[in-house]
């Protein structure tokens, strides 16, 4: 236990040089279990050899790529613009529909992608400009695009439900059903964080333009394709017609053929988009390796049944250890990106949480929720950065506050979630049997 948490200040430290998480990650799994081991560094390296090759050979990594590269074809396609502009024309003319529409096309985008920052940069491009053009508020319109944006973390098929998948060892499949009801609920939750803000400050979001049902017909016409591939792809997974990593050969497949027939899909846009697809799942490979690796040396140490025998002696309710963990992640947030946060303590606090009996699946969609909200939070958001880079006008404290009324939408979310487990199991019993 004590060579866990010098581990863990280890990793604090190098993450404060700016050494790659990945390689922080490894170098920190390898020396403590040099340390522990009774063979010293030869079985420290073999191990971390291991889970390099593991997870290199993991049929469920694949789907990473298959996904990420099917977000590069989706933006190729300018897909994007058509969400948007359907949704504007059939809600737009509401007092905040804009804004709505930013809500439910990132929704929709981040179906169809898995990856929040794909989903985030795009709408940076895509609606702030029209926000602006009817005279949103800037403050508002960048909070409204930068939480939007989180959806692509949790929305189905979600890259950062994969990567939790493969460092617990959880069945994607249920992880992606599991994250339906909550995708839903914080989609509602944020149209109404919208209506209330459109309610007390209408001339931070006023109504625009009413569309005919003519025009509102031919924008729903263009993003048919886009439908079909998150049926296609959900429906078949839930189905039990096709597994994850087919699922994602679907989907890159069907974005690269959508791409193609909207006359998007040059030679040059291919081998960039492979290029950058490439790029993105080294990183994450390299990264998701070492967290495993280091993972090989918590459980080594002892370092998860230590934590449980000491919550035991505190004598508190699971509910209480919980509570104590999501603190946790909120102060962690507000230093570490989300997708750090998950790499370092999915594989110290899920053995303690399944010690206690709790279902790993439930809590994957709390720490997911958890992520989302670091996200969007001041001053390292992910998502904050980003729309600061895309809307240089705004700087990072008017986004934050921008983005206020939609954590605290978030904040009861996870309060359901966490309080009500069965949210993420409603939609369980309609695919029981092909899971």
């Amino acid at each position: 236990m004590i060579l866990a948490a010098v581990a863990c200040a280890m990793l604090l430290l190098m993450l404060l040089t700016r050494v790659p998480l990945g390689f922080t990650l490894t170098l920190c799994g390898i020396g403590g279990i040099a340390a522990v081991h009774p063979r010293g560094l030869p079985a420290a390296l073999a191990i971390a050899e291991q889970q390099f090759i593991d997870l290199a050979f993991n049929f469920q990594f694949s789907a990473l790529a298959l996904f990420l590269t099917m977000g590069v074809f989706v933006v190729g396609a300018g897909l994007a613009d058509d969400l948007f502009d359907m949704s504007q024309r059939w809600v737009g003319h509401w007092r905040g529909g804009l804004a709505v529409a930013a809500v439910v096309t990132s929704a929709g985008f981040a179906a169809i992608c898995g990856s929040s920052t794909a989903a985030t940069s795009t709408m940076a491009s895509v609606a702030v400009p029209a926000m602006r053009r009817f005279n949103y508020s800037l403050r508002f319109s960048a909070g409204t695009v930068a939480a939007g944006g989180t959806l692509g973390i949790l929305v189905p098929p979600s890259s950062a439900l994969i990567i939790y998948g493969l460092l617990t060892g959880t069945s994607i499949d249920r992880l992606f059903m599991a994250a339906l009801v909550p995708a839903v609920i914080q989609v509602a939750a944020y149209i109404i964080a919208i209506a209330i803000v459109a309610r007390i400050w209408p001339d931070w979001a006023p109504a625009a333009s009413r569309s005919s049902w003519s025009e509102r017909g031919r924008a729903l016409g263009r993003v048919w394709s886009v439908l079909a591939l998150f049926v296609l792809i959900i429906g078949g997974l839930f189905a039990g017609r096709f597994t994850t990593t087919e699922a994602g050969g679907v989907g890159a497949g069907g974005a690269m053929l959508i791409a193609l027939l909207r006359g998007r899909l040059s030679r040059r846009v291919l081998l960039d988009g492979l290029a950058r697809s490439a790029r993105t799942i080294g990183l994450i490979y390299v990264v998701a390796a070492g967290a495993m690796v280091l993972g090989q040396f918590v459980n080594l140490d002892g370092a998860p049944a230590a934590a449980l025998e000491f919550i035991q002696h505190l004598q508190l309710a699971p509910m209480a250890v919980v509570g104590m963990i999501l603190l946790l992640y909120v102060v962690l947030g507000l230093f570490i990106d989300g997708y750090a946060m998950l790499f370092l303590t999915v594989p110290i606090v899920c053995p303690v949480i399944s010690s206690m009996g709790m279902d790993l699946t439930w809590w994957g969609i709390v720490v997911i929720i958890t992520v989302e909200m670091a996200m969007i939070s001041h001053p390292f958001g992910l998502n904050i950065c980003i729309m600061r880079a895309f809307v240089p006008e705004a700087s990072l404290l008017t986004i934050f506050l921008g983005v206020v009324p939609y954590l605290l939408a978030d904040l009861a979310r996870l309060a359901l979630v966490v309080l009500l487990p069965t949210t993420v199991a409603l939609v369980a019993p309609l695919f029981q049997g092909n899971l």
